[in-house]
């Protein structure tokens, strides 16, 4: 995940307008120290990157960092900064805030993909465009630090029909007639629309690239995946609505390519913390 400078100062700003008023007023401001972070939880490493990157920008030495995507035992030491006083406290909760976010959704993504891959190894976590305004960046990074790809990074990527766009099209059925001029319209993409089980054959045989199930019950799902593949092996079938840790593995096992869910994207933060250390 490409993060500009710009990016980094963004984030180190919200926390530090200017300096560390503490460290300033008690006089430890130059004292030189080690800061050592740490997990008091199992999980899924994201967002060092992102912390050493605020560390480097403060000033700090960065001797010691894990990879994002690493697996964490409860305990376990993965980064390290090394500076004066001020810039580790200036650094701190930034760093920390960070990879407690970053980490949760890291550690949710790579249950569900594991527990989908159990059973469908072709079978992906797709995350969808629900994240957080302003942070879409960091938590698109900490999904694919747990194993998911993102299901649509913004509106100019994929063509995508909701049944908001069917009210400005004039209904399904108007679709269905206008597709090949809107095929043609867009020859390097693939033409997905979100459907429940009723209108999915029907898109299939018109020739769309893809369809998303909208809530369609797990139980009904087989027999519809089998019946879509029939009638066009190539097509692209996700599966969409209320899919969390609870219900991934049922739905992979129904045989679709993906499984669109903003479900990691609400993980509680990871319990992280720091020691600090005069050097």
């Amino acid at each position: 995940m490409r993060l500009s400078e710009a990016r980094i100062d963004a984030l180190i700003a919200e926390d530090i307008p200017y300096f560390d008023l503490t460290c300033e007023v008690l006089g430890v401001k130059k004292q030189p120290g080690r800061m050592t972070f740490y997990t008091r939880e199992d999980c899924v490493l994201s967002g060092a990157g992102v912390a050493a990157r605020i560390g480097k920008r403060l000033g700090l030495e960065v001797p010691f960092k894990r990879s994002c995507g690493e697996r964490l035992t409860a305990g376990e030491e993965f980064l390290v900064m090394e500076g004066e006083a001020q810039q580790l406290h200036m650094a701190w909760k930034v760093s920390l805030n960070a990879l407690d976010h970053m980490s949760a959704i890291a550690t949710k993504t790579r249950r569900m993909v594991d527990a989908v891959h159990a059973v469908n190894p072709h079978c992906e976590i797709l995350t969808t465009r629900k994240s957080m305004p302003g942070v879409k960046d960091l938590q698109v990074a900490a999904c694919m630090a747990g194993g998911a790809y993102p299901h649509r990074m913004g509106l100019s990527e994929t063509v995508l029909v909701f049944d908001h766009h069917l009210t400005f099209i004039g209904g399904m059925d108007a679709l269905i007639e206008q597709l090949p001029q809107i095929k043609a319209r867009c020859c390097e993409k693939k033409i997905f629309v979100e459907c429940g089980a009723a209108d999915a054959e029907r898109l299939v045989r018109a020739g769309v690239g893809g369809i998303q199930f909208d809530k369609v019950p797990v139980a009904e799902m087989p027999q519809l995946v089998a019946r879509m593949r029939a009638l066009e092996p190539a097509v692209t079938l996700i599966a969409a609505g209320g899919i969390n840790e609870t219900n991934a593995a049922a739905y992979a096992a129904t045989g679709v390519d993906g499984i669109a869910t903003t479900a990691p994207f609400t993980a509680k933060p990871i319990d992280m913390s720091v020691r600090m250390e005069l050097l």
